[in-house]
């Protein structure tokens, strides 16, 4: 499943597309801007190229959730992907039109947005909770390395192709690539085993939850596992089955509000750590200090793939909450001395002049990516599979992603227009953005490393202090459908009958 790495690979290609020859040939503006170019972007076009495709995410984040709840998980998938594919034709069938490539990519991005909420919930649903952190978090280890590809792609073909189209719809239709793999991939692989039970299919998700685990259907883990699977889904059932009135409801659910809010602003605080400033404009900013932008992406890109590696060992070793809040403080310490450099020491007019804190700046932007690509680029993706119960999960995941890509439009867009009225203090807004994520983290994030998702539910259900959560052992099975009695998630009929299915699920997963 993660070798979805679509996004990545259209955020990687676009901060090379602006620099390409033809590519401003055909889409910019006629007259030069100082640099030697026929042609130029001005900041608006810039902007809408490199955003348009956030505003499809966002979209596409949002209309995601129903579909998957009707067709499910894995059809979704397939469906969505021949939207991102029809977005790279209309892009490559561009000539001179530059509103057709911002089209192009806004259809490109419906596809993407919904698979950046499909793919890190199929893993959620299907992994089991030892591995889970890890399995959602190597879905941005190959977002990582679709910007990676793309940076090598581009120098590739503006070496090679630079004076044709060839230069940049090479890269375009190598994208199709990353969609057939997963579009017709995901067929092979079954239904998530919660969305099975959801939908009666129990039988089946006793078998996927058995290869999954590496067991047979009848062993006790896998019986442990579905019987708490089902007491949840059972539990959650009480509630409307009307669309409309359910989604409403969901606010008013236990704990809701709180987890819907706690989510959206993850999201958007993943955004404004900054991580990309440097992606999506790398290539014009650090042209400042002399160094081919391309080969500078590529450097960049390499260092955040290689990092994300190492994300996958942190969040199953030392959890989340910790990872995140020592990112945070790292990436707040990264901005701080680059934009104090960039600002007070870098000669911006002739920048050949100050060779050395040209070299701060690539010096500090490669650390801060490791400290992105080692906790916040991972493990908010985490954080969003787990903090939703399974009714709702695919509707606050939706809320939550249409957060993180209404912040990555503001950021693409925005950012040509911020940086030519305050240049490198920029770096201070998102200094101050990661000071504050960690404030964040450490008041509201509860730690779920190692537990299932059923059990971080009823956290939540409990007001856990997330500051304590890591030390907190589960209260009797008797106390536990009580607490879910109270929250109107089970019915007081239910509580004898079901006892013994509680007690066997929750030791398991405790243990």
């Amino acid at each position: 499943m993660t070798i979805f790495d679509s996004f990545g690979y259209d955020t990687g290609q676009i901060s090379g597309f602006l620099e390409m020859p033809d590519f401003l040939d055909r889409f910019g503006q006629p007259g030069g801007d100082g640099t030697g170019q026929t042609h130029h972007f001005s900041t608006v076009r810039a902007g809408l190229i490199v955003a348009l495709l956030s505003i499809g995410t966002l979209i596409g984040a949002l209309v995601a959730a129903p579909i998957a709840d009707r067709i499910g998980r894995k059809l979704s998938l397939s469906f969505w992907c021949v939207i991102a594919s029809v977005g790279f034709l209309i892009q490559i069938a561009a000539v001179r039109a530059w509103y057709q490539i911002v089209i192009g990519r806004f259809v490109t991005g419906l596809g993407v947005g919904a698979l950046s909420l499909l793919v890190p919930m199929y893993q959620a649903e299907t992994a089991p909770p030892w591995i889970r952190g890890a399995m959602v978090c190597a879905y941005q280890l190959f977002i990582t390395l679709g910007i990676f590809l793309a940076a090598c792609f581009n120098y590739a073909t503006v070496t090679h192709q630079g004076g044709n189209s060839g230069s940049w719809r090479i890269v375009l239709g190598l994208g199709w690539l990353w969609t057939l793999i997963l579009g017709i991939g995901i067929l092979f692989f079954p239904e998530t085993p919660r969305y099975d039970y959801r939908r009666g299919q129990g039988e089946r998700a006793r078998e996927t939850l058995g290869k999954v685990w590496g067991a047979s259907p009848n062993h006790f883990s896998v019986h442990s596992q579905a019987r708490e699977i089902e007491e949840k889904l059972r539990a959650e059932g009480q509630l409307s089955t009307n669309p409309f009135t359910e989604f409403t409801g969901m606010f008013s659910a236990p704990r809701m509000r709180y987890r819907i809010i706690l989510g959206v602003v993850l999201q958007a605080l993943q955004q404004l750590t900054g991580a990309n400033f440097f992606f999506y404009y790398g290539t014009t900013i650090f042209q400042a200090v002399q160094i081919d932008s391309f080969v500078t992406q590529i450097i960049l890109n390499t260092i955040n793939f290689l990092a994300t590696f190492v994300g996958l060992y942190f969040v199953e070793h030392y959890g989340r909450r910790k990872c995140l809040i020592v990112g945070a403080l790292w990436m707040f310490m990264c901005f701080m001395v680059f934009a104090s450099v960039g600002h007070f020491k870098l000669d911006q007019k002739t920048p050949q002049n100050t060779p050395g804190p040209g070299i701060v700046l690539i010096v500090f932007a490669c650390l801060f990516i490791v400290g992105f690509a080692t906790t916040w680029g991972p493990m908010v993706w985490t954080i969003m599979a787990e903090v939703f119960p399974s009714r709702y999960r695919a509707k606050g995941m939706s809320l939550s992603t249409a957060s993180n890509w209404t912040f990555n439009f503001l950021i693409a867009f925005f950012t040509p227009f911020i940086i030519k009225a305050i240049d490198f203090r920029y770096g201070y807004v998102f200094a101050s953005c990661n000071l504050l994520a960690a404030v964040v983290v450490y008041f509201f994030v509860v730690e779920g490393q190692g537990r299932t998702l059923e059990a971080i539910d009823t956290m939540y259900l409990q007001h856990v202090s997330p500051r304590r959560s890591s030390k907190w052992i589960p209260p009797p099975p008797e106390e536990m459908t009580k607490l879910r009695t109270a929250a109107g998630l089970e019915l007081p009929t239910q509580s004898s009958a079901d006892g013994g299915i509680t007690n066997g699920g929750s030791e398991h997963h405790e243990v």
